[in-house]
């Protein structure tokens, strides 16, 4: 069984706290439950898992322009995440390096050439290189008489290349963008692991971003990619889903990386309720992938719903132990967006509908898990064999992280198994 509760803060980074977690499946019991609602674990989670992962920041077509940004929070940190005038992805620190004032207010936009300091104009061009004082562009507003008063040229021991934007990594896989604080983590390639080799056929790096939604979730980030990953409430919170996706063809897909991958195959007709078909389907994939829905939560917090005719992620951002923010992306391949002719808008508007009910329906159900952990009364329970294997998966990538291990956890011996068989 899991320690009594409340948890002192100091144990959340000893192994021996996540012994009955550590279990085989058949064994083990979930999580600590003050993991989802200790300020002290949010915060270690912070620093051990966004401060040390490649965490997905946005899809490639909300930076695809020169210029174009997103500000993003990463583990507590504010980042710009763009690109300059040759195509190159940038990160940097959302921080002036005069005086620390936010370069960027939340949000996206764009910038014709260079990021400018609201409160001294310091400026910075895209790939984070300062460009200087208020003199370096009449657009400062410096009248021409008083200019010298604002020239740092003979300023001693200045250089403006020892001013930069603080920098971070970045790199995209597929259609996602994701960001780095750890300069000693491995590559991003490492830690997917054989991911983007079970996606090739999808193409995800041709799709393009159809709709974006944005929800409020009363309840920890990791509440929601458990919920996500897990077959066992389907029945009960899903009656329109299962008709689209029947337990009966649901299958583990199980990989080696940092992720939980299981698939439907095949993927059913719609219904009065809704479904998945409507889009033309991709011409080029293989048959399997012609008829299967594939599903992954990427560590830490992406949902990555890969259709034969769409794609849909979730991104789910922490903000506080019991808050999540959620951005939903709606993307396609140009194929299936121009092969619905005329018909583009309504069949986007009939997928959105069903995810929206499909997501509505888990956001409910994981406020009211939320509610429930928070009783002191509740120490953790039993895992439930085969439904919750890939729970137990990801709480035992998250106890790695907090305990301070880094490893890619292995996959299975086989491509897909079916779950119910």
């Amino acid at each position: 069984m899991n320690p009594p509760r409340p948890v002192p803060a100091e144990a959340f980074t000893e192994e021996s706290t996540y012994a009955a977690t550590r279990l085989p499946v058949n064994a083990a019991s979930t999580l600590i439950p003050d993991a989802y609602v200790s300020d002290a674990f949010f915060e270690l989670e912070r620093e051990r898992i966004f401060g040390r992962s490649w965490v997905p920041v946005c899809v490639t077509d909300e930076v695809a322009e020169p210029g174009s940004y997103v500000v993003v929070d990463v583990g507590g940190r504010s980042l710009i995440v763009c690109r300059d005038r040759a195509g190159e992805l940038h990160a940097h620190h959302n921080v002036c390096r005069h005086r620390g004032t936010r370069l960027c207010a939340e949000g996206r936009g764009r910038v014709e050439r260079f990021f400018q300091c609201p409160y001294h104009a310091w400026a910075y061009a895209l790939d984070g290189s300062c460009l200087g004082t208020p003199l370096f562009t009449s657009a400062a507003g410096i009248p021409d008489d008083q200019r010298g008063a604002f020239d740092m040229s003979e300023v001693e021991s200045f250089d403006k290349a020892d001013f930069s934007l603080y920098p971070a990594r970045a790199a995209t896989w597929g259609c996602l963008v994701f960001v780095c604080l750890d300069e000693a983590a491995p590559s991003l390639e490492e830690e997917l692991g054989d991911l983007p080799a079970r996606l090739s056929g999808s193409r995800l790096g041709e799709h393009r971003l159809v709709r974006r939604v944005e929800y409020e979730i009363a309840a920890n980030w990791k509440l929601v990619a458990e919920n996500f990953m897990e077959y066992y409430h389907l029945p009960w919170v899903h009656p329109g889903l299962v008709k689209v996706s029947p337990l009966k063809h649901h299958h583990r897909w199980q990989g080696t990386g940092m992720y939980v991958g299981f698939c439907t195959s095949p993927i059913a007709a719609n219904t009065e309720d809704g479904g998945w078909h409507g889009l033309p389907a991709l011409s080029t994939l293989d048959a399997d992938d012609a008829t299967s829905a594939r599903f992954v939560w990427l560590f830490p917090n992406l949902a990555i719903n890969v259709l034969p005719n769409h794609t849909f992620l979730l991104l789910a951002r922490p903000a506080a132990p019991g808050y999540t923010r959620e951005v939903t992306y709606l993307l396609a391949h140009p194929e299936s967006i121009e092969g619905a002719g005329d018909s583009l808008g309504a069949e986007v508007e009939a997928l959105l509908s069903f995810w929206d009910e499909v997501n509505r329906e888990d956001i409910s159900i994981v406020e009211r898990v939320q509610a429930g952990v928070g009783d002191l009364t509740y120490t953790g329970g039993r895992m439930c064999y085969r439904f919750e294997e890939s729970v137990h998966r990801f709480q035992n990538i998250v106890i790695d992280r907090m305990v301070g291990i880094r490893r890619v956890p292995p996959g299975d011996d086989v491509r897909q198994r079916p779950m119910f068989a």
